[in-house]
């Protein structure tokens, strides 16, 4: 989208990932919702992986070395989530000569420089920010002040990668790296007229650091550790102020001020070894602990009247919360006869809150057997436990989402998940799979009707926790080699929630059920300098709820009863959107000249503006009755679209 390469948005071209819709980045492996998803980025935890409220992700692919993703079966070493392991692992720097690549588009610009230090020492660094705020700017400021108004209002994003790897020894090496990126988005208005001036300022931010550190040792030809400290942030912050200066602008009339933070802190310490006993067994087992700290949310008011004299602070607020998450492993990837391979292991977790301790051995197990024709059968059962979770909107991908952990009256999710296929390859290039799976989870968490966000009590008492199902198919085609290269992706899937407290206590489609998920994915080198790519992609329409029927009431007394509309629902997620489809395609122009490259890259994101549904909503229409003559209201349910086709055009360097 506008000529950002996103690892998130290859992703979901695959069969078994989705978007929660248009635009977005987010991932919903198997029925899972985002929170689902252990995401580690060098090893350590992200917690909101978007950029401009889901549209993009935070991973520039620019200092990406290799993504791994797992939807099942999963390694015991893997703990915490129920759905899906996204590894995304950072490039170590380039240890010969200094080199880069340096990019621009029409919404953002990057640059990535790596190298030696020294004989021993290597490093990278990678940024990128947008600058559509700097572009607009000159133009909202005229814009104000033909109302005779002082304002501002943009939003921007960056994002900073950066590594260092040393080698001590030959058996020990040191590797440092660090992630950095927030969103900020900002409006600023003043009136310039009469002698008490108007004024209002909002003010939104949100993002992630990280942090590791990894000590990697050779202990001798047959076993290796990682020892790696980590650190991991996610903060959300807004603020909004409003009230009136005098003319001279020195003196406040009327203040009033209001503060929102929230956010999830962790530390974290693990080991892990790699032991090779004889060349059937790769054994691999670790300890590791992370010490959560949770902030659900405090508001900061402050009202300041200087003619009334008056002044008004409060904090209002849900304390913090500390948790210790700790986890065990042991796991052997076992060959038992020439065409079988085992992966077998166990995963214990434990989450220590509020003076309450939970526990949980999680097994894990993976076959593959090689037929005769070459054909794998591949099988896996796994169970998993989740001690964390994201109090989410079943809408877009805001980053008011709230991070908040297991406690005594909120029960850590459980899942376990079985799946069998088939895998082929024909003739060195072409791979065909086939993969079934059935998943059931217990203790997912949800608002109660009509709970929201900036609500003042306790959030234990806002949400509730119920089960969850998720079935499917997923089929692969992939032609891997030659001048045309892509695949070919189909899911049909079923996912359903059930709570007591929502629906009437009756089973429900998962917002994000998607009967039938569609990809066709390709690229074609024409030669050396040009080559081509596109994507097209359909999909089953979301569920939402809509009310069935309206009524109208009263509420209040005598004279002053005020009238009200109301809405019925018979069920929750009980109509469905339309379907998704949209086409992708770009064309790349390559030279190369000296000790560098260019390429100009030139596309199209929903090249025939297909008009796909963001959200319905309720509006009025007024038509005339041929009967009475008169214009009546009718209530209808209309569709909001987001982006018509949208073109790109980006220029990049490698030197």
């Amino acid at each position: 989208m506008l000529g950002e390469v996103d690892v998130l948005k290859a992703l979901q071209l695959l069969p078994g990932v989705q978007s929660g819709g248009e635009g977005q980045s987010g991932l919903y492996i198997r029925g899972g919702s985002p929170d689902q998803n252990l995401i580690l980025l060098d090893g350590v935890p992200v917690y909101n992986a978007a950029h401009l409220f889901g549209f993009f992700s935070v991973f520039n692919a620019d200092a990406i070395r290799d993504v791994q993703l797992i939807k099942g079966g999963f390694p015991a070493r893997y703990g915490g989530r129920l759905s899906s392991v996204l590894e995304i692992n950072m490039k170590e720097g380039n240890n010969k000569k200094i080199a880069g690549t340096a990019s621009i588009g029409l919404i953002s610009s990057k640059l990535t420089l790596d190298g030696p230090i020294d004989d021993k020492t290597s490093f990278l660094i990678s940024g990128r920010r947008t600058y559509i705020d700097m572009l607009l700017r000159p133009l909202i400021k005229q814009q104000y002040k033909n109302d005779n108004q002082d304002g501002s209002l943009g939003y921007y994003f960056y994002d900073i990668n950066a590594k260092i790897n040393h080698k001590i020894s030959d058996k020990d090496r040191i590797y440092l790296s660090s992630y950095l990126g927030n969103d900020r988005f900002n409006f600023e208005s003043k009136d310039l007229r009469g002698e008490i001036r108007d004024y209002i300022k909002n003010k939104f931010g949100w993002g992630n650091i990280t942090g590791a550190a990894r000590w990697n040792h050779i202990w001798n030809p047959k076993l290796f550790s990682n020892t790696t400290l980590t650190y991991s942030q996610y903060k959300l912050n807004f603020g909004a102020e409003f009230g009136s200066r005098y003319r001279d602008q020195s003196t406040i009339r009327e203040n009033i001020a209001l503060a929102y933070i929230s956010g999830i802190y962790d530390f974290g310490a693990k080991i892990d070894f790699d032991y090779l006993p004889d060349p059937n067994h790769f054994i691999k087992f670790g300890i590791s602990g992370i010490h959560h700290r949770f902030a659900p949310g405090t508001f900061d008011l402050e009202q300041n009247d200087t003619e009334q004299d008056y002044r008004f602070m409060k904090i209002i607020g849900q304390k913090n919360i500390t948790a210790q998450e700790y986890g065990l492993y042991v796991e052997d990837d076992m060959r038992l006869f020439d065409r079988l391979k085992v992966n077998a292991g166990i995963h214990i977790s434990g989450f220590n809150v509020e003076k309450q301790f939970y526990s949980s051995i999680q097994p894990r197990l993976g076959l593959r057997y090689l037929l005769s024709d070459g054909t794998a059968i591949k099988a896996s059962y796994a169970q998993m436990r989740q001690y964390i979770q994201l109090l989410a909107y079943e809408g877009i991908g805001l980053p008011t989402d709230l991070w908040l952990p297991t406690t005594r009256r909120v029960k850590p999710q459980d899942a376990w998940q079985i799946a069998l296929g088939a895998a082929k390859t024909v003739f060195e290039q072409y791979e065909l799979s086939l993969e079934g799976y059935y998943k059931k989870m217990t203790n997912v968490i949800s608002y109660r009707e009509g709970e929201g966000l900036f609500e003042l009590s306790d959030w234990q008492d806002r949400v509730t926790q119920g089960n969850g199902w998720s079935y499917g198919t997923e089929l692969f085609f992939q032609k891997k080699k030659g001048a045309l290269t892509g695949w070919i992706g189909y899911t049909l899937s079923w996912s359903s929630r059930q709570f007591d407290d929502l629906n009437f206590g009756k089973k429900f489609d998962f917002k994000y059920d998607r009967r039938h998920d569609f990809s066709i994915v390709a690229s074609y080198q024409l030669n050396k300098k040009i080559d081509f790519s596109a994507s097209w992609v359909y999909g089953t329409g979301n569920a939402i709820s809509l009310a069935s029927s309206n009524y109208f009431g009263r509420y209040g007394y005598g004279p002053s009863r005020q009238l009200f509309r109301g809405s019925y629902f018979t069920e929750r997620n009980n109509y469905r959107m339309r379907s998704y489809h949209r086409l992708d395609f770009g064309v790349n122009f390559h030279k190369e000249k000296n000790k560098h490259s260019r390429t100009w890259s030139v596309g199209a994101y929903n090249a025939y503006s297909r008009k796909n549904p963001f959200y319905i909503f309720e509006d009025s229409d007024y038509i005339l009755d041929p009967t009475t003559g008169e214009y009546k209201e009718v209530l209808q349910f209309k569709q909001a679209s987001l982006f018509p086709l949208i073109p790109y055009v980006t220029y990049k360097i490698d030197f």
